[in-house]
């Protein structure tokens, strides 16, 4: 179950926003694979005073259209997993929305599967 968090600046139409959304759990399903509507995506709009990142760390020109891609994930996926996912989601939003590879910047954080709860009280990846 990914919980992904998507930040980027105000001001986008809602279809860039849901063409967005879409590419990453299209490519979380292809790569990782992620079961059929296990789709937790939150976005986060963010006007100038909340929104700074660093335009050519590490040598990567990045514009204001940068956007921000941050999946909590179990720890159970591979290198190759994960250089794929890195690929597939920048080739999906340089499809659609038109995102330039540049700006697109993502971060997972790994977590036990015991760290879960779905609903109930119930950590479900825990149970026997």
């Amino acid at each position: 179950m990914p919980l992904v968090r998507i930040s980027l600046r105000k001001g986008k139409p809602a279809s860039h926003i849901q063409a967005i959304r879409d590419a990453v759990y299209l490519s979380l399903r292809e790569t990782f694979n992620v079961p059929e509507n296990d789709r937790f995506i939150l976005v986060h709009e963010h006007d100038d005073a909340g929104f700074d990142y660093d335009p050519s760390y590490p040598g990567i020109a990045r514009t204001g259209d940068v956007v921000f891609i941050q999946a909590t994930v179990s720890n159970t996926r591979t290198v190759e997993q994960k250089q794929a996912l890195y690929r597939r989601l920048a080739d999906r939003l340089a499809e659609n929305p038109g995102l330039r590879r540049e700006d697109v910047f993502i971060s997972l954080i790994e977590v036990a599967k015991e760290n879960w709860s779905f609903g109930n009280g119930i950590a479900q990846y825990a149970l026997p």
